[in-house]
């Protein structure tokens, strides 16, 4: 059945007949009455000293600090893989006109038709029949992860995306309940996968809210850590703003900023070595350590970003003719150009070891109440989101780890909308944490992750981690993670660390996890390692 309803703009606030007046920021973020800004979380001043892989700078070879040298401090991040979270606030659809999400025997173990319903596909489109116009089946795998062929998430992931780029990518779905509409939930894992070792030159982790998690939903209590309440960063201009290059490299340009600071260098090592020889008061090795260290950290400043290469907006690869967006879509005034700039400028931290973590929040995902076309509009600008940040670890060469989750979630009752954007579609009318599901996506330069499991039996079983009933609705007990968020995430943070090979020292960190023994968690883990220990040294771009 058809039902006529007066066209809104998609970006338009969601009035809920049956929800209260918004009062909290959340709630005028989850409901559209504000978007999503952007933050960056950084480390205390001894986060500087954390072990780092290897320095950006060309320095002088002489100059080029030691990995035991505690001057050190401006590098590449601690070399673990790049992690950035999306966090759909209100409620979004991920389930089954997204991601595909099946019964027991994994994502092609189809539902009924009435649950693919629920799930806002009409019996025409659901997975397991094959599209009349394209004659491709609707359960797409071109992912890894399967995907509805029609989803708004993987359209625009796609757009984003250098053609053939999803051959490395894969991914699991987590079918798991949350809470509808509420800042209560224990979603947000950025500080566990500081925690497992995420870190960066600049900062430790990036969000995009003030608040103690940097997103819309909350920390874990026993994952709180009050060094990484976030700073807020909501445009281009203040990542610039995250490094200080000083006076001199406006006077003297970059390279011979550098020069400068480097012949002070070694003109202080000089006096601090006479110190120490020739008189009867020996210099403090903390001073030596803090003017020596202080010199040498100016001069690999400036010559790493005197030529702003922090500013997504001036990356050829992000920007411009050959970039991700164009220059209309970067600059627009409208939500997309917002939303393209906030991501931009946190891809650009995170994939390129400045920042070791980072969580987009997008608002407005709490879409049902209206046509269609809404939900698919800002599915599909999330999408362009996650494509962007895949493309750009593609071009830098590194490995990304994408989490996709959202406050509950949101079902059909059938009625469909036949505009042009509500692709005749399901409309959805109300929340239902019933439907919720997380997913992951991991691109690996070096080629598509491997699932676990033998047989392709097997491996279906790690590629979706636990199962709805056929009407749609999660099975609670098919997993610790299915009927309580804080094992969500603790399930996330153990799949990062074994795309690591770590998933060994997962109890060690993590004492209290909840997820059981070690067979337990092998079954809630999804790939193998796609990396022993640190990944290589990253672009500065």
């Amino acid at each position: 059945m058809a039902k006529n309803r007066k066209k809104r703009n998609p970006d338009a606030p969601q009035l809920h007949g049956d929800h209260s007046r918004p009062v909290t920021r959340r709630e005028f973020v989850a409901q559209g009455f504000l978007s999503g800004s952007a933050f960056a979380v950084s480390g205390g001043v001894m986060s500087l000293f954390s072990n780092p892989r290897e320095a950006f700078a060309a320095l002088s070879s002489d100059l080029t600090p030691l990995l035991s040298d505690p001057c050190n401090i401006a590098t590449a991040g601690a070399g673990k893989i790049p992690f950035i979270c999306f966090d759909l606030a209100g409620g979004a659809n991920i389930a089954g006109s997204n991601v595909l999400v099946g019964k027991e025997g994994g994502q092609f173990d189809f539902l009924s038709t009435s649950g693919y319903e629920k799930l806002g596909l009409p019996g025409d489109m659901v997975p397991g029949l094959t599209d009349t116009v394209t004659g491709l089946p609707f359960a797409n795998a071109d992912f890894g992860l399967g995907f509805h062929l029609d989803s708004a998430f993987r359209r625009g992931m796609l757009l984003s995306m250098t053609p053939g780029r999803e051959a490395s990518v894969n991914g699991a779905v987590i079918p798991a309940r949350s809470d509808n509409d509420t800042s209560n939930n224990p979603h947000n894992p950025l500080y566990g996968i500081a925690q497992a070792g995420a870190n960066g030159s600049i900062l430790t982790l990036a969000g995009t809210e003030n608040s103690d998690s940097g997103g819309n939903s909350m920390i874990p209590a026993m994952m709180m850590n009050p060094e990484l309440r976030p700073t807020k960063v909501d445009r281009p201009s203040d990542v610039t703003a995250l490094v200080d290059t000083g006076q001199l490299v406006g006077i003297l340009g970059p390279a011979d900023a550098t020069a400068v600071m480097e012949s002070i260098y070694r003109i202080s090592e000089q006096k601090m070595g006479t110190l120490d020889a020739g008189q009867q008061i020996p210099a403090s090795a903390v001073i030596k350590d803090m003017v020596r260290c202080g010199y040498l950290k100016s001069a690999d400043i400036a010559d790493r970003f005197g030529g702003t290469p922090l500013d997504p907006g001036l990356d050829p690869m992000i920007v411009g003719p050959n970039g991700i967006f164009t220059d209309a879509e970067f600059n627009g005034n409208d939500a997309n150009g917002q939303e393209f700039r906030k991501t931009a400028s946190v891809m650009k931290l995170v994939i390129n070891g400045f920042a070791g973590a980072a969580c987009i929040e997008m608002g407005g995902y709490d879409y049902h109440g209206g046509q269609r076309r809404e939900g698919e509009v800002k599915d599909f600008r999330a999408g362009r989101c996650m494509g962007a940040c895949i493309e750009y670890a593609a071009r830098i060469g590194v490995p990304l780890m994408l989490y996709v989750f959202s406050d509950g979630s949101l079902s059909s009752d059938g009625v469909i909308d036949n505009s042009i954007e509500g692709r005749g579609k399901g409309e959805w009318v109300s929340d239902d944490s019933s439907t919720a599901a997380s997913f992951f996506l991991v691109f690996n330069p070096n080629g598509r992750a491997v699932l676990r499991g033998a047989t392709p039996a097997q491996q279906a079983l790690h590629q979706q981690l636990g199962y709805m009933d056929a009407g749609a609705n999660v099975a609670r007990a098919a997993t610790p993670a299915a009927n309580n968020v804080n094992l969500l995430v603790n399930t996330v943070i153990l799949n990062y660390m074994a795309l690591h090979g770590d998933e060994g020292n997962f109890a060690n960190l993590f004492p209290n996890h909840g997820l059981g023994d070690t067979s337990l968690r092998d079954r809630m883990t999804a790939f193998d390692a796609i990396v022993q220990g640190t990944i290589g040294p990253l672009n500065p771009g």
